[in-house]
Formats: C-alpha cells, sequence, structure tokens
C-alpha cells in the first residue's frame, strides 16, 4: 500500500491549505483514514481521523473548528481542509490508513482523546505558516 500525500505548501497567518491523500496499492477499502503532524520539536501529535465507513470524526483539541477532515469518492481518499492557520501549525504532515487484514504492525495514536490504529503511512508533506 503506498498513501501519497499532495497540497502542503506556505501560507500566511489566518490562510487556508487543503491537503490530499490518495492509497493505492491495496483492493480493499480502509477502514480508517487520518492526518498526523509533528511541529519542529515536537512529538507527533494525531490531528484528524475519519472512519471510512460511517464518516465519524475525530479531531485534536488544538484543530478543532479550523480543520475538516473529509473522504473522497472511495474510502481510500482523504482531504483535510485547514483554515484560519497559524504559525504553530507548522508541521510535516503525514497521511495515515488503515487496512484490514495482515500488513505492518498497527501502531495507535491518540485523537482528541479516541486511541485510534494505523498501519500504514505516507511521507509526508510540509505545511508552512508564517
Amino acid at each position: 500500500v503506498q498513501l501519497v500525500e499532495s497540497g502542503g505548501g506556505s501560507v500566511q497567518a489566518g490562510g487556508s491549505l487543503r491537503l490530499s491523500c490518495a492509497a493505492s496499492g491495496y483492493t480493499t477499502s480502509s477502514r480508517c483514514m487520518g492526518w498526523f503532524r509533528q511541529c519542529p520539536g515536537k512529538e507527533r501529535e494525531g490531528v484528524a481521523a475519519i472512519y471510512t465507513g460511517s464518516g465519524r470524526t475525530y479531531y485534536a483539541d488544538s484543530v478543532k473548528g479550523r480543520f475538516t477532515i473529509s473522504q473522497g469518492n472511495t474510502k481510500n481518499t482523504v482531504y483535510l481542509q485547514m483554515n484560519a492557520l497559524k504559525p504553530e501549525d507548522t508541521a510535516m504532515c503525514y497521511c495515515a490508513a488503515d487496512f484490514p487484514g495482515a500488513g505492518p504492525q498497527r501502531s495507535v495514536a491518540k485523537f482528541g482523546g479516541q486511541p485510534i490504529a494505523f498501519n500504514y503511512y505516507g511521507q509526508g508533506t510540509q505545511v508552512t505558516v508564517s
């Protein structure tokens, strides 16, 4: 499975960016997709996640009301609309997915307190807010 992110870039504070992630190489649909970020000098943080069957979403407290996660026409595409960006949102952002069956060991992260497991990760896309 390959996850490819796009849409990162540089923006001024108060601006918006939309990240996209497409998963390929798996014949079945994902169960969950999400976004992590790693800000300079900080640990990786779960930002937003969506269960692709139910559409239920979870967000880190730091982005609630500003970021929106959504899925595309398939359950293997996910977007992250980021509005009202702040300099502290500067980070490398990574897409993640949970596909059923055998594969890499799952790791668990919390999204607003909700633990969610993923087994595939993308290479990341940089978001810079000045």
